[in-house]
């Protein structure tokens, strides 16, 4: 998606717009407890068998990761967190990308902070331009709402109360240039997962349930590490900057009958293609490894 200038998407198909009619998502309209199921398992679901925790998760991250940056392109950073187990790595943790379109699913957990904190509900603008942005990755949606968050100053404000020390958003309103480091974007899953989040149980469910409606082709990314037949939440963003390309996906999935939290950096991308090729392989390997399936 190119963000160096907002660029506009294509509308919806009808059907899209006419189910977006028929429904209603405002944030506090349906009760908690009526909320989708998100990617989970717990130790009381029958058809579980959890698997003990990898003693050494880094090490085989390490492990996994060693044939594809053998042969990779560009640079690249993932993080794996097994909320079942507790075990997580990290690799490149610290190096910094720009974020291209995935900023969007910050900005969405930053626009239900702040009514959180005010004690509000989205409007119904918000609520439809939320769906624009995550669903579709609609541009003018995220300009929108990114504004409606104080823009890189409200955006610094809020990503600080959320715990996300090492993402700094773009200037102005070239928000798809944020930078970020996958050590924050695990963050940012823990905050859509974590009943510690600050971010409470129907904004978790609301993000999350636009984040698995994203369209079909915008489902690529770590969901290739998703178990088959599951239901996943992801968000996506790709960028030439300004030739090569940046290929990031976020997203909880469930592997193994286990929750997983995943996040997959890249820049320095020869073509759209090869990085998609190469983030979804290092999802695989690295969810394999983290959850010791691999």
């Amino acid at each position: 998606m190119l963000v160096i200038a907002v660029v506009a998407v294509a509308g919806v198909s009808a059907a899209r717009a006419h189910e977006r009619a028929a429904r209603s998502r405002h944030r506090k309209s349906v009760p908690t407890a009526t909320a989708r199921a998100h990617p989970t398992v717990t130790a009381s679901s029958p058809r579980a068998t959890l698997r003990p925790a990898v003693s050494d998760p880094q090490r085989a991250l390490a492990v996994a990761l060693a044939p594809i940056l053998a042969h990779h392109s560009g640079d690249l950073a993932v993080g794996v967190i097994d909320r079942t187990t507790g075990a997580r790595a990290l690799y490149n943790a610290a190096e910094l990308f720009h974020t291209a379109s995935i900023v969007k699913a910050d900005v969405l957990a930053v626009l239900l902070l702040r009514h959180e904190q005010a004690g509000t509900d989205l409007s119904t603008s918000e609520d439809e331009l939320a769906e624009q942005m995550i669903e579709d990755s609609n541009n003018n949606a995220a300009s929108d709402l990114w504004g409606d968050d104080g823009a890189a100053y409200g955006m610094a404000a809020a990503n600080a109360t959320l715990g996300l020390t090492h993402t700094t958003p773009g200037v102005d309103y070239y928000w798809g240039l944020t930078t970020t480091a996958v050590s924050d974007q695990l963050r940012l899953l823990e905050d859509l997962t974590s009943p510690r989040s600050l971010l409470d149980a129907t904004s978790r469910s609301f993000e999350l349930d636009l984040m698995e409606d994203v369209t079909t082709d915008q489902a690529w990314g770590v969901s290739a590490a998703a178990a088959r037949g599951t239901s996943f939440a992801v968000k996506n963003g790709w960028l030439p900057d300004p030739q090569l390309w940046v290929i990031n996906s976020i997203g909880v999935i469930e592997h193994a009958h286990q929750q997983v939290l995943v996040a997959v950096l890249s820049d320095h991308q020869p073509s759209e293609a090869v990085g998609i090729a190469q983030v979804e392989a290092v999802a695989v390997a690295a969810v394999d490894a983290v959850t010791g399936t691999s």
